[in-house]
């Protein structure tokens, strides 16, 4: 891959782009045939590694679907498959299909592509809502607040590199780990768990579906870190290969992406270079929004080169003088152990 030049987008910059890239655009109406696709663009926005991010292929095949659903019917599951990369140099065409309509609930098929390729195809429940039986999962107790905790710049904003650079000021979602972060280095207490708050780094539009699509977009973010923190891995471990395989998520009750949510992550299991995330996401106030699960490729360097690499890359790490600070403000934080349940 060549090298281009690349500029981190401001926190601002970030959140228009989100916005953006959930604005489609409308191209070809589906002809009535079986099978007919209606056909919508997609905007990328460039970015610091080559492909596009999961998340953004996911929320706009999502939001495609939701164009062609009448408005009373709410999205209310997602179930995905990545097919292949997406390339952050072109735009998504998304095709939508649809399934069925009826007297409750819709279907739509979504399939995103790149070069008239498939990258990522997608089943999307909607519903008309309706009263029934309802309980949810309570929120783990004791977890810290997103104020306690490190903010993304003061992880890894030190770190001259763009994809450190864009995960510390360019990403349109603020991420806050509740357990030691593992960008930069392995998790000195392993589990297969993890939690962050997350929220967008400014308002956005009121739209419902815009809020319901970001969450779609953020839960991509972090949930195989279970399986990286289990394994003694992160992210910015040389040679290591991360892919997402699938995604599903159910939409359970309203929340707005712009204030603090909390998302707890477990991995039940991984094998055969797979390891399976599930996730919980949860208003500041305890109601479940939303649960997520997700399996990946999680591929350990092997050779001499990625070993030599690491330990070079350690010793600088070890031996910063911003590490050192961080760990004295918030080691013990990040040493709380809020699954007691």
């Amino acid at each position: 891959m060549s090298e281009r030049p690349y500029r981190v987008p401001t926190p601002a910059e970030a959140v228009d782009r989100l916005v953006g890239m959930l604005d489609l655009e409308d191209l070809v109406p589906a002809d009535g045939e079986p099978g007919a696709e209606e056909r919508f663009l997609g905007p990328v926005f460039d970015q610091a590694f080559w492909r596009v991010f999961g998340g953004q292929v996911l929320a706009q095949s999502a939001i495609a679907a939701m164009r062609t659903v009448d408005p009373e019917r709410v999205i209310h599951s997602v179930h995905g498959y990545f097919l292949r990369p997406g390339d952050a140099t072109k735009p998504i065409e998304i095709g939508v299909e649809r399934l069925r309509d009826g007297g409750s609930f819709s279907a739509r098929r979504s399939q995103a592509y790149q070069d008239g390729r498939p990258i990522l195809s997608m089943i999307a429940s909607f519903q008309r809502p309706s009263p029934g039986p309802t309980h949810q999962q309570d929120m783990p107790l004791d977890i810290p607040r997103p104020e306690e905790l490190a903010a993304p710049h003061e992880l890894v904003g030190h770190v001259k590199h763009p994809v450190m650079q864009e995960w510390a000021h360019g990403r349109p979602f603020e991420i806050r780990h509740v357990d030691r972060p593992i960008y930069l280095e392995e998790d000195t207490l392993p589990r297969a768990a993890n939690a962050v708050w997350m929220r967008t780094r400014g308002p956005l539009p009121d739209d419902p579906n815009v809020h319901r699509a970001a969450i779609l977009y953020a839960s991509d973010y972090t949930l195989l870190e279970p399986v990286l923190r289990r394994h003694g891995l992160y992210w910015a471990k040389p040679g290591m290969k991360v892919a997402s395989l699938d995604h599903a998520m159910w939409w359970h009750r309203e929340a707005r992406a712009d204030g603090w949510l909390l998302y707890i992550q477990r991995s039940p299991s991984a094998q055969s270079s797979r390891g399976l995330g599930a996730g919980a996401i949860y208003t500041r106030d305890g109601a479940l929004v939303a649960t997520v699960a997700q399996e990946g490729m999680v591929r350990r360097p092997h050779g001499l080169k990625p070993r030599i690499q690491e330990r070079v890359q350690q010793s600088m790490v070890r031996s910063s003088r911003t590490q050192r600070r961080l760990e004295r403000q918030y080691g013990s934080t990040w040493a709380s152990r809020y699954f007691t349940r």
